[in-house]
């Protein structure tokens, strides 16, 4: 439970946003370290960065950026429908790429997941992607 003060009143958050769960599912990667595949919490459901691993734990490493990225994708799909959502109940993504000069190449595959209105998003280049990936994709989903 988190309490905060503000000016004379005190907002109790387990009220008024629930409780954090986790979420956990089979039809994508397991977490490679210490981190759940997704959390909830209200109407927010928020995943771990998704690398392009498949559902067995095998890296696409040697895959092009626009494969990887649709299997960052499929991760990402499978953990929203866990929770009864998909793709479009994305409101925000987070890209890692390793290499920024490979964003168009995943922008054309990120465009044919999300097609006419894909939600907000920020792509930064980091020069160093998890597990020598070349992608990697956060979301916030909404339940509401």
């Amino acid at each position: 439970m988190f309490r905060a003060s503000t000016g004379g009143f005190t907002i109790d958050k387990s009220d008024a946003w629930g409780v954090k769960r986790t979420i956990s599912t089979d039809g994508a990667a397991a977490a490679v370290g210490a981190y759940s595949q997704a959390t909830t919490n209200g109407d927010l459901v928020i995943t771990a960065g998704q690398l392009p691993l498949t559902a067995d734990g095998d890296l696409l490493d040697d895959a092009s950026v626009e494969e990887q990225t649709a299997q960052c994708l499929q991760n990402v799909e499978a953990i929203l429908a866990a929770e009864g959502l998909d793709l479009g109940d994305v409101l925000k993504t987070t890209v890692y790429l390793d290499d920024i000069d490979d964003f168009e190449a995943f922008n054309a595959a990120y465009s044919e997941q999300f097609g006419e209105e894909p939600p907000a998003r920020s792509a930064v280049g980091v020069g160093d992607v998890p597990k020598g990936a070349a992608v990697e994709i956060e979301v916030v989903a909404t339940t509401d």
